[in-house]
């Protein structure tokens, strides 16, 4: 087995790395991706940069060229559901993507032909999820969350999203690396820890809370990992 670990930043990987300790750097494509041995299966890790054409290339990339057979991704987001605060943690049901808009021509928002609205998440890893939660003591939302190419500030522009998609959560990578993972038959487990209220405020919020959530998310990520490998 090996599974590839994605962030969007440097900040969302960077406490995995920080736990491996050891690794081997090896670039390609633009991009580094950090291979390691733990508890004796092969992880592969990278950021992919912000934006679902850089994590399409990267989620690729880590599947057809590495050969991972599963992916975790672990992030931040902006929360957009009003139970969702600062530091909570989302698992997402299912993805789509908030900005693909082709209905000039008859079609829903978030569609097009030979595609769906959306993705859904391996539902077995999320299972998973529920019980490490339970062995952390924390709480996990499941959820809808909305990708798009785009960090929403807009109070509208998030009326839209959750009128068009009902989505709990916003960011810029998950929606993308749900179609690569779905065509090309990979489980996946998006996780994102809520950094913004996606709201008029968030390039404040972001910048102050992005480290912290990012750490949350990467280790909730990790006790993933612990509970694949046994």
């Amino acid at each position: 087995m090996k599974i590839a670990i994605m962030g969007a930043m440097p900040e969302e990987i960077a406490p995995i790395l920080e736990k491996l300790g050891s690794y081997k750097t090896t670039e390609y494509a633009n991009n580094k991706y950090y291979e390691a041995t733990y508890k004796g299966i092969d992880l592969v890790i990278a950021y992919s940069k912000i934006g679902k054409v850089f994590s399409t290339l990267t989620a690729t990339t880590m599947i057809q060229h590495f050969g991972c057979d599963k992916l975790l991704f672990s992030g931040v987001a902006g929360g957009i559901n009003p139970s969702l605060k600062i530091g909570d943690l989302i698992v997402a049901t299912k993805l789509s993507q908030h900005d693909l808009d082709i209905t000039a021509f008859g079609h829903p928002m978030g569609f097009v032909p030979g595609g769906s609205v959306f993705v859904e998440a391996d539902k077995e890893l999320i299972a998973l999820s529920k019980e490490v939660a339970s062995e952390l003591g924390k709480t996990v939302q499941e959820g809808i969350i909305a990708t798009g190419d785009q960090f929403v500030h807009d109070e509208k522009v998030k009326e839209n999203i959750v009128k068009n998609f009902n989505a709990d959560a916003l960011e810029m990578e998950g929606g993308s690396v749900a179609v690569v993972c779905d065509a090309l038959d990979v489980p996946f487990f998006i996780l994102r820890a809520i950094s913004d209220t996606a709201d008029t405020d968030a390039s404040f919020s972001f910048d102050e809370f992005m480290v912290s959530s990012a750490i949350i998310s990467a280790e909730f990520i990790m006790k993933m990992v612990d509970r694949i490998v046994e």
